[in-house]
């Protein structure tokens, strides 16, 4: 418990004598106290410093000045994101004033969705008259599709702050992929052509578009693709050529990149065998079949019925015929669709009912392609049986010549006569 002290001091003429706490209770001591006098000070000092701030953020120059300051651009690269990109913002702030540069000691670029990932600007920096600088923030979207509007502030040393809404958006479309030229089916080993078209529905421009082909024991060319750029709601064509051994799925990889992100998406054709309905069709009519001893002369047309050209067709007998000389396989040469050509063949062989005619052509790619068209021998007709016997014509003729001859000669001698 403090107590106060029974004696007091008489106070001195120098100071005012006030009463100050000690251990044995309240006694008073002269104003003078170095703390007292260094607390008295301090407060002092913050209030004029408060006084003086105060009054220079309310200066009507300084407020007009940093009127004329404002956000000239703004670039999202990309300028469109897919939820968890990376993007680069790039706000360019312009110092409208011809005479007056402006300080600037502090500057954010927030929102909830639309992370900044980069420090903001924490040092005071000066715009001078007419001058343009970058403030460049990095950021991450971390949200559904939708917009954003992150909002750029900026403290001024001398004024108010300035607040700016910048637009964003975080869209998750992929590229689309179609195919506009193939095949109904493929065949085995037979090397068939695909069209495809990439097509971009995006905002902005994807970059480094790489299409990679692959497909299980299947020869692709080109297997990589390297298409570059595809500008917002632009496309471009890919071509390429496959010959699978096997019923597969043939799959397009496509990576490309959204800004420095990188992408991938891809799509799958079913390589499906069966029966190519465009294709060249050789079919022989016009049979007619003689033997000559035990060899067999087989002459006819053939039609190509299909829809493509056909290449280098040529005509053969097939087992259990034997091939023999004169012709032992017959080249007609290209047949165009409904086109025709004759050939001739001839074989031996121990059926006497039927043999199959063999036709192999060319397609537009160089793949040999073979059919065959069972003829039956039963139609066939002996050299001896077309052996006719010799015309009379030429007797008759030269008989009618010699009379001729002789009654002009007659008549002559009669009129000589006379």
């Amino acid at each position: 418990m403090f107590s106060f002290e029974e004696t007091c001091r008489t106070p001195a003429r120098t100071g005012i004598n006030k009463p100050v706490f000690t251990n044995g209770g309240i006694t008073h001591k002269n104003s003078n106290n170095p703390m007292r006098i260094l607390l008295f000070a301090g407060t002092l000092l913050a209030i004029c410093l408060f006084v003086g701030t105060a009054s220079a953020i309310t200066t009507p120059e300084a407020a007009a000045a940093s009127a004329k300051v404002y956000v000239s651009n703004v670039t999202y690269d990309p300028g469109s994101m897919y939820d968890g990109d990376k993007a680069t913002v790039d706000i360019k702030v312009t110092n409208g004033n011809t005479d007056t540069g402006i300080v600037i000691n502090h500057a954010q670029l927030t929102d909830n969705t639309i992370k900044t990932i980069s420090r903001p600007y924490d040092t005071s920096s000066n715009i001078g008259p007419g001058q343009t600088r970058d403030f460049i923030f990095e950021i991450t979207a971390d949200g559904k599709e939708s917009y954003y509007y992150p909002t750029f502030s900026m403290s001024f040393l001398e004024s108010d702050s300035m607040y700016y809404r910048t637009f964003v958006e975080i869209d998750n479309s992929l590229p689309e992929l179609t195919f506009i030229d193939k095949p109904d089916t493929f065949s085995a080993g037979k090397k068939d052509k695909i069209s495809a078209k990439i097509s971009n529905p995006r905002s902005n421009a994807l970059e480094n578009v790489v299409v990679e082909i692959i497909g299980t024991d299947t020869t692709v060319n080109p297997s990589k693709i390297a298409l570059g750029t595809i500008d917002a709601g632009g496309y471009v064509l890919v071509d390429f050529s496959v010959t699978p051994q096997q019923q597969t799925d043939l799959t397009l990889k496509v990576t490309y990149d959204n800004g420095d992100n990188t992408h991938t998406m891809s799509e799958s054709l079913p390589l499906i065998f069966g029966e190519n309905k465009k294709q060249a069709d050789p079919k022989v009519n016009n049979i007619k079949i003689t033997k000559e001893g035990t060899v067999y002369h087989v002459t006819g047309d053939v039609t190509n019925a299909g829809l493509e050209t056909a290449n280098a067709v040529t005509i053969t007998s097939s087992s259990p015929a034997t091939a023999q000389d004169p012709y032992k396989a017959y080249v007609v040469g290209v047949l165009k669709p409904d086109d025709f050509g004759s050939f001739e063949v001839s074989f031996t062989t121990e059926s006497t009912t039927s043999i199959p005619l063999q036709m192999t052509y060319k397609d537009a790619d160089g793949n040999v392609i073979t059919s065959q068209q069972n003829i039956n021998l039963a139609t066939a007709t002996s050299s001896e049986q077309n052996t006719t016997q010799p015309s009379i014509l030429p007797i008759v003729g030269v008989i009618i010549i010699i009379a001729l001859i002789g009654g002009g000669y007659l008549y002559m001698r009669k009129r000589k006569a006379e």
